[in-house]
């Protein structure tokens, strides 16, 4: 799952990158409003979330989501901030912010905060994701088949989360390079085929098929 997280102080988007990154997503940080529009605006789709931060330099983060929302951008918005006024929640909220946390927060919370909002996109009412005897629980990152616990990597995990949120659909290669890296990360070109692979020797070679020209699928 691939974030775009927009925070002018360093020092917490870097804390914050790191965080989520162990949690399994791919965190692309910027510093400003304009640099973020302009990754939103060239990249459409590219994110499922943005983490937004109001207090930016230059155009406010409250400027930038009235010009998403007004271009008709509907991306998960989460507002992180040290604004903590009633008046500053309800316009942030106004806006069209999907939810509001002020600093200095718990990262639990806001991982939780995220799988809430995560879970709208795809109708669920929990953090499992099943399919078959397949059954992958976002909160404590476990992974079970047919009861038993699979051992996988944070990669394997980002990866097999993209396959189960739409069970049965083709992603291609790079939509799932996209998932499931960030910027400046460097991608082996078999990178993709790898995780797959590795994927099939832990829940059996059927579980994922390789549709020829098109990518990979859920059995």
């Amino acid at each position: 799952m691939r974030i775009l997280l927009v925070e002018d102080d360093t020092m917490i988007g870097r804390t914050l990158q790191q965080a989520l990154t162990q949690d399994s997503y791919a965190v692309d940080l910027v510093g400003d409003a304009e640099a973020a529009k302009v990754a939103l605006d060239t990249t459409p789709g590219a994110w499922a979330m943005v983490l937004l931060d109001l207090g930016l330099p230059g155009k406010s983060g409250l400027e930038l989501l009235r010009d998403l929302r007004r271009a008709g951008n509907r991306v998960r918005v989460l507002i992180v901030t040290a604004r903590d006024s009633v008046s500053d929640r309800v316009a942030g909220l106004d806006a069209g912010a999907d939810d509001y946390l002020t600093k200095p927060f718990s990262l639990d919370e806001l991982a939780a905060r995220m799988r809430a909002l995560l879970r709208r996109d795809i109708g669920r009412e929990d953090n499992l994701l099943r399919h078959g005897e397949l059954t992958l629980d976002t909160a404590t990152r476990i992974v079970t088949q047919g009861g038993r616990a699979i051992d996988v990597s944070s990669r394997e995990f980002a990866l097999l989360a993209a396959l189960l949120e739409h069970p049965g659909a083709a992603l291609s290669k790079a939509q799932l390079e996209e998932r499931i890296y960030g910027w400046g990360e460097e991608v082996e070109s078999n990178a993709i085929e790898v995780h797959v692979h590795n994927l099939r020797r832990k829940l059996g070679v059927e579980a994922i098929r390789t549709l020829r020209g098109v990518g990979y699928a859920l059995a």
